[in-house]
């Protein structure tokens, strides 16, 4: 299932200007030394004066947990932080996770799981794969997956292997609301072609650079380097925030189709003129706020599904 969201004039205004800012750089290989720099981008999302942070660690994977002044004891959002596998950090993307949280009257927690090429594939599978046991060991009972692009990926990988052996952990995985997610590491998707002019950041070279120093030898089809090669039946509700400028496009078409196909409650909801990332905009672009309004209803109904929904302000 496909919702289309229309280009707001507005923010059409506001994609061109960054369109041509970004053009210069457009298909640059980030390598380590960016860190710090794609860090500052993150810290530049709208702060919130409701929510505060607590280093804490869970499975052995270090994070951040992030604090509504509103919020539920019982459920848990984990937020899987993007940066195609090589960037990003918990606290780089409190301020985006604060939006999700709030809306969803939930905490959050951001693990900080290793990064390639130090620590290639399947590390950070393996650390958010600890993460949620150290997390479903203590008194949670309902627990969200949410994850931008590269989170995008570890967190439906992650929900696939917690489908197969739900059995094993105490907590319930309710649902999953991913931004923009990597789910295809062949990069096999058509939109590599057709979205090629209109992607404002990336190009199918630059991105197999990344995939490389992340995978490695391995096999991209494997499921849990590629979600959309894995398991689908049984998957909890399933909700994708893709821009319709994006050359993953299809990564998240593809998944929803196959989800769909496997009896998933799943649906993407494609954002017309948006560029990878834009909900980060948030107070800028209005389909930032009408993106992330949607997936804090989405998971207030997945954790609380008596909790009624109060709209947030910004």
């Amino acid at each position: 299932m496909t919702q289309i969201h229309p280009l707001d004039p507005e923010d059409a205004a506001i994609t061109a200007a960054m369109r041509a800012m970004l053009s210069s750089s457009k298909g640059a290989r980030p390598g380590i030394e960016a860190r710090g720099q794609y860090d500052a981008l993150m810290e530049r999302v709208l702060p919130r004066e409701d929510v505060t942070f607590e280093e804490d660690t869970l499975g052995g994977v270090p994070g951040l947990w992030v604090l509504p002044a509103d919020r539920r004891s019982s459920e848990v959002i984990v937020h899987l932080h993007g940066g195609w596998f090589n960037l990003g950090s918990a606290k780089a993307y409190r301020h985006l996770v604060g939006h999700i949280a709030v809306r969803a009257a939930a905490r959050a927690f951001i693990p900080d799981y290793r990064l390639a090429p130090e620590h290639p594939f399947p590390a950070a599978t393996d650390d958010v794969w600890a993460c949620y046991q150290g997390l479903a060991a203590r008194d949670v009972h309902r627990i969200a997956l949410t994850g931008d692009s590269a989170g995008g990926n570890l967190a439906l990988g992650l929900a696939s292997r917690v489908t197969a052996e739900a059995a094993s952990t105490n907590a319930t995985l309710v649902g999953v609301a991913v931004l923009s997610p990597v789910t295809d590491l062949t990069l096999s998707g058509a939109s590599y072609e057709t979205r090629a002019e209109a992607d404002p950041l990336f190009t199918r070279e630059q991105i197999s650079e990344l995939v490389h120093s992340y995978l490695g030898s391995v096999d991209a089809r494997d499921p849990l380097a590629s979600p959309l090669y894995g398991r689908h039946s049984g998957m909890p509700s399933t909700r994708i925030h893709v821009g319709d400028d994006e050359v993953l496009l299809d990564d998240s078409l593809r998944y929803v189709e196959r989800a769909v196909a496997a009896g998933v409650d799943a649906r993407a909801d494609v954002w017309m003129g948006m560029p990878h990332g834009f909900p980060g905009s948030i107070g800028r672009l209005k389909a930032a706020k009408q993106a992330l309004d949607a997936i804090g209803m989405f998971l207030t109904e997945r954790l609380q599904p008596t909790h009624s929904f109060q709209q947030p302000s910004a």
